[in-house]
């Protein structure tokens, strides 16, 4: 009896040990999972750009602002810029180059807001957030989309045309294109305006892939048509810069009242002039600065596993299929009233500049 009692007991004993192994054992997993969980996948935080076209003057110095935006938050981290030089193929292959690259986020400015929806889909099985930059991405159920209050841009040129008094009501609209979403709420607060003001919209011309030139040869085409034109709403400053180079050759520059946005150093300096009516400035720096601290969250969580939420983001907007978190800033239009504390004391461009060709 004694010797199986013995037996028993060290069945027992050996029975207890056991327990404790799985257990120090199941410890021991738990706390490998706790540090996978805040151990980055990679050394580094890795952001990917794919920029539209750097022939657009102001995407240059929203990439420069965001960069090093991005490395005076964390100097280890690497951005790696794409220039898509307007074609949406070369954007879509930037942007699969990035996924495989392992990109720990990505950040697009969109050449055709419809024609991403592959890439996206790619983005989101590989479980790399999107940060949608200034332009919408449609039906993608992006991350983040941050911009300007783009309908609020139509308003302001709408209202900077009203208030330089359009005697025959008649205005041309020469566009941006179709694909870029931004397009088409700037064009629902600009025709607001003009109906309830009873301006005639003549037509609206849309300028494929932003290219001035198309903008250009419409009006070489339509010069009879512009007799009676008060105003042209450029889509932006680049269209506006070549439009007036077109009406100069006709003899009607300085006849038909202008206006166009991003604030282009050339659209100040004519509004300084007396040339264009006014640009809508569009703070770009606060942009690209907001957006630099959005993408390194949304990076962070990727590489950490975590969920950290982004601050100051409380708006939705409707990408026509998803509501995506919106962060927007108010636009300025920018007359020769404002111009000084607006442009010059932003440092968004300096007095010399602006002043350049107005002599005392």
């Amino acid at each position: 009896m004694k010797v199986r009692f013995g037996k028993i007991k060290r069945l027992e004993v050996i029975s207890i040990l056991m327990c404790i192994m799985l257990l120090l054992s199941g410890c021991q997993g738990a706390a490998d999972d706790d540090k996978a969980a805040v151990e980055p996948k990679s050394d580094h935080l890795l952001i990917g750009m794919s920029i539209d076209s750097f022939l657009i003057e102001r995407w240059q110095r929203d990439c420069d602002v965001f960069v090093s935006e991005v490395r005076a938050i964390d100097p280890n981290a690497e951005v790696n810029v794409q220039n898509a030089n307007g074609d949406i193929d070369t954007q879509i292959s930037q942007i699969k180059y990035l996924i495989e690259k392992g990109a720990d986020v990505l950040v697009i400015v969109c050449i055709d807001s419809d024609g991403l929806g592959e890439a996206m889909k790619e983005a989101k099985e590989a479980g790399i957030p999107v940060i949608a930059y200034d332009r919408l991405i449609n039906n993608s159920n992006v991350d983040l989309y941050i911009s300007f209050d783009n309908e609020m841009v139509g308003t302001l040129m709408g209202e900077a045309l009203v208030d330089s008094e359009l005697e025959n009501k008649k205005v041309l609209m020469l566009s941006g294109p179709t694909e870029d979403s931004n397009v088409s709420m700037i064009e629902k607060g600009f025709t607001k305006v003009m109906r309830d003001n009873d301006v005639e919209i003549i037509d609206n011309f849309h300028a494929a892939g932003w290219r001035a030139e198309e903008a250009s040869g419409y009006l070489s085409q339509h010069t009879r048509e512009l007799e009676d034109v008060d105003a042209i709403m450029c889509g932006n400053d680049n269209i506006a810069t070549t439009v007036i180079r077109t009406l100069s050759e006709s003899r009607l520059a300085g006849k038909i009242k202008i206006v166009g946005q991003d604030a282009d150093l050339e659209a100040c300096q004519r509004v300084v002039e007396g040339t264009q009516v006014m640009t809508v400035y569009k703070p770009v720096e606060k942009l690209a600065q907001n957006a630099a601290r959005f993408a390194i969250t949304l990076g962070n969580n990727t590489r950490f596993g975590t969920t950290t939420a982004l601050k100051d983001v409380n708006e939705t907007i409707s990408d026509g299929t998803y509501n995506v978190p919106y962060y927007y800033i108010e636009p300025i239009a920018v007359n020769e009233n404002n111009i000084d504390e607006t442009i010059i004391e932003s440092g968004f461009h300096t007095r010399d500049e602006v002043y350049l060709n107005v002599t005392d």
